[in-house]
């Protein structure tokens, strides 16, 4: 079946070719019914444009790049939930890719969306190599880096401070009475986040004259069926914990699981990060920091379709969330 052109799209709105093109691109000069009627002729011919050949003389498409670590979890599904609602309307639309909390790998995704010409790039985190970082500042085009504040934006920055978030947690435990800590995490040379929290714990715990008794570290990125085993070993090693802080709430869950099996879950308290639901439906209690995941979304989407953000200042905006703690008490 022959697809429709762009000439057909401008001879049915009545407009010239260019004037559809413009009109289709977005242009701030097009007049709102001009562009609606070019869309409704888009619609009854069934035209769907080449946008990365209109980039070609706009110099970007309405494409929002998107870069997350993940989607093993609930986490960065929630934030691109996040991303969508806050464009939504806005004629711009999300495109994602995953690093696997790898930087090499996440520099090629990013020079690889950066050739599609996106209006603006969300990218996850503020520890990119000095490489990736270089690239992102020629981009031309607004960075929104979300999830985290312990760093130095390369524009906009959206998120949480992860080793407040440790420092916070660790001051709530000792408040309830804990003592004897333990610590659970994985793959904490990647994930770099984590790693910050766990420093920020640590950082309290040697300001109350306390430390880890002990610790398992796994090779691997975070999992129930992880934690669960790394748990098993750290209560065979040190049967005397009263606590342990975990790099993220799935890490928990599977020490909750091996509580019960073990006969500690009344003793015993596993703390996590990020709130997840399923953390919450157990029947064990489990001590977290809920994180605002869609809204740092939402709110990183609106800056990407802001065009005030197109012509901002580096570092210009710094949008800062604070989790909440549930389960210590």
């Amino acid at each position: 079946m022959r697809k429709s052109t762009l000439e057909e799209v401008a001879a049915a709105a009545g407009v010239s070719k260019m004037t559809a093109s413009r009109a289709l691109r977005g242009a701030p000069d097009v007049s709102p019914e001009t562009r609606q009627r070019v869309l409704n002729a888009t619609e009854q011919l069934g035209y769907v444009g080449n946008r990365l050949a209109l980039s070609l003389s706009s110099r970007k498409t309405n494409l929002v790049a998107v870069v997350v670590p993940s989607m093993s979890n609930i986490v960065f599904p929630e934030v691109l939930a996040g991303i969508s609602a806050g464009l939504e309307g806005s004629g711009m639309q999300a495109v994602f890719g995953l690093s696997d909390y790898d930087a090499g790998k996440e520099r090629d995704v990013i020079r690889d969306m950066l050739s599609w010409r996106p209006s603006a790039i969300i990218v996850t985190g503020l520890d990119q190599p000095e490489d990736t970082v270089k690239m992102l500042r020629s981009a031309d085009i607004p960075v929104i880096q979300i999830m985290d504040l312990d760093g130095t934006p390369i524009d906009f920055n959206v998120g949480l401070s992860h080793g407040k978030a440790g420092e916070e947690m660790a001051r709530a435990l000792i408040a309830a009475g804990r003592r004897r800590f333990g610590y659970i995490g994985s793959a904490l040379e990647r994930d770099l986040r984590a790693a910050k929290r766990r420093a920020g714990f640590e950082r309290v715990l040697h300001e109350n004259r306390l430390a880890f008794i002990g610790q398992r570290l796994g090779d691997t990125l975070s999992s129930v069926g992880l934690g669960k085993h790394l748990t098993h070993e750290l209560l065979r090693a040190e049967p005397n914990l009263d606590c342990i802080y975990y790099s993220n709430d799935d890490m928990a869950v599977g020490g909750a699981f091996a509580s019960v099996e073990a006969f500690r879950s009344d003793d015993i308290l596993m703390a996590g990060f990020n709130g997840l639901e399923l953390a919450a439906a157990l029947p064990v209690r489990i001590a977290t920091s809920r994180s605002p995941r869609r809204l740092i979304g939402e709110v990183a989407a609106r800056l990407a379709c802001d065009p005030i953000a197109s012509n901002a200042s580096s570092s210009s905006k710094i949008t800062a969330f604070v989790p909440e703690i549930t389960g210590v008490v």
